[in-house]
């Protein structure tokens, strides 16, 4: 390990903001390229190595690093990608086994507890409160089967404004929605 490095160890330890700016700013982008090689998502490449250098500022008085910096802040990230993939495998088989546990629960039950109507007057209702332009690109797309680029070219929009207002549709709608989930999902097996 070089001295430099040490020193900026040592700074960390100290509780130098400069510092760890420095090795953040330093690190950042190659990191992140890493993290996005392991778990295939930008956002979730981002979580990890904010979650890093958080853990990093967090235990600074005890940090205790054998190699380099860098060696250091790899196999940090690596363990941070494979603590989230398997909280991510976990969760899925979670919701399988839920699903297939519930499945007849569901299906008989489905009448009593939540009509189909009930999901259409919410999806209806969720839509209404989209913006107008929202909206209708997300209708476009899922009512009447237009890909993104044929609406932006029938809206005269850019292809990535198409792909913001779909991406801002669906997360309101998730959101919206969510109580409904165990149905919808059924209901697309049924399909």
């Amino acid at each position: 390990m070089e001295l430099i490095e040490q020193e900026l160890i040592d700074l960390l330890k100290k509780g130098d903001a400069d510092a760890f700016e420095k090795v953040f700013k330093t690190y950042f982008k190659n990191l992140h390229a890493y993290a996005l090689y392991i778990l295939k998502n930008s956002e979730s490449a981002r979580e990890v190595i904010q979650q890093v250098f958080y853990k990093i500022w967090e235990k600074r008085v005890s940090l205790n690093i054998h190699t380099s910096m860098k060696a250091y802040l790899y196999k940090s990230v690596y363990n941070e990608c494979m603590l989230q993939l398997k909280k991510k495998k976990n969760k899925e088989a979670y919701l399988s086994y839920i699903l297939k546990q519930d499945a007849n629960k569901l299906a008989q039950g489905a009448s009593e507890k939540i009509e189909t109507t009930d999901l259409e007057i919410r999806l209806q209702k969720a839509l209404n409160e989209l913006p107008e332009q929202c909206r209708t690109i997300f209708q476009l797309n899922r009512f009447e089967g237009l890909k993104y680029h044929e609406i932006a070219s029938q809206m005269s929009l850019s292809l990535k404004t198409i792909e913001n207002q779909m991406g801002k549709a669906l997360k309101r709608l998730r959101i919206a929605l969510a109580e409904f989930l165990p149905l919808i999902i059924y209901l697309l097996w049924q399909v």
